[in-house]
């Protein structure tokens, strides 16, 4: 059901008011539009980058993997789970996303002497895994949280565009229309009631509408 207007001079100046807010608002939304969508792309870049360079760990430590079943005396697995995954912040459009750092392992204390020497480049190898898997999930949360707004920003601006900027567009052309008739009306009426004026003023016929012939009335006898 359309919503009802008022059709009265105080409304006409709200919705202008209100479409001049609209079109001040929607650059601004669609420039903020643009640069989530060209942020979005990089990040996809650099998710697919992450996500190849996972892979290539895993391909690289796979050798290793039937050797931990010896594990040498030497918790591999356990030394190459980080302790602390390091990121900052930054602000992209408006939204403040997580950026990777680093990652802090447990010290790696065994013999050198006593644990076969594939030990070494086989927790190394674990390790990038783990740094690239942190890579993964730090790049993947900024890619929701960059999607979220993108998608709340594309909803606004299509609000405006195709809603709101419109809707008040219409109002303003309606009561437009209603208030230039009622104008033309008052005009037309105003003419009708001079004309009427000016006849009776011509056949001498006051505004009490008694006829003004120029003669005094008789007194009274």
């Amino acid at each position: 059901m359309a919503k009802k207007i008022k059709l009265t001079r105080p409304e006409l100046k709200r919705h202008r008011d209100m479409l001049q807010r609209f079109e001040r608002y929607l650059p601004m939304l669609k420039l903020k539009q643009q640069q989530l969508q060209i942020t979005m792309r990089d990040v996809s870049s650099a998710r697919r980058k992450v996500r190849l360079a996972l892979r290539d760990a895993e391909e690289k430590f796979s050798p290793y993997e039937h050797l931990l079943a010896d594990r040498a005396g030497v918790d591999v697995r356990g030394l190459a789970k980080p302790d602390e995954i390091h990121t900052t912040t930054t602000n992209v459009a408006g939204v403040n996303v997580p950026v990777f750092e680093d990652l802090s392992f447990p010290q790696a204390d065994y013999s050198l002497f006593a644990t076969p020497a594939w030990v070494d480049a086989a927790l190394a190898d674990l390790r990038e895994i783990s740094r690239r898997q942190a890579e993964v999930k730090v790049i993947d949360r900024q890619y929701e949280l960059l999607r979220r707004e993108l998608t709340k920003i594309t909803q606004r601006v299509n609000l405006f565009e195709k809603v709101k900027i419109p809707e008040s567009r219409e109002s303003i052309r309606v009561i437009r229309i209603l208030l230039g008739d009622e104008m033309t009306a008052a005009v037309g009426r105003a003419k009708i009631a001079k004309s009427k004026i000016k006849s009776a003023e011509a056949f001498g016929i006051g505004a009490d509408g008694m006829v003004q012939n120029g003669l005094e009335e008789a007194p009274a006898i």
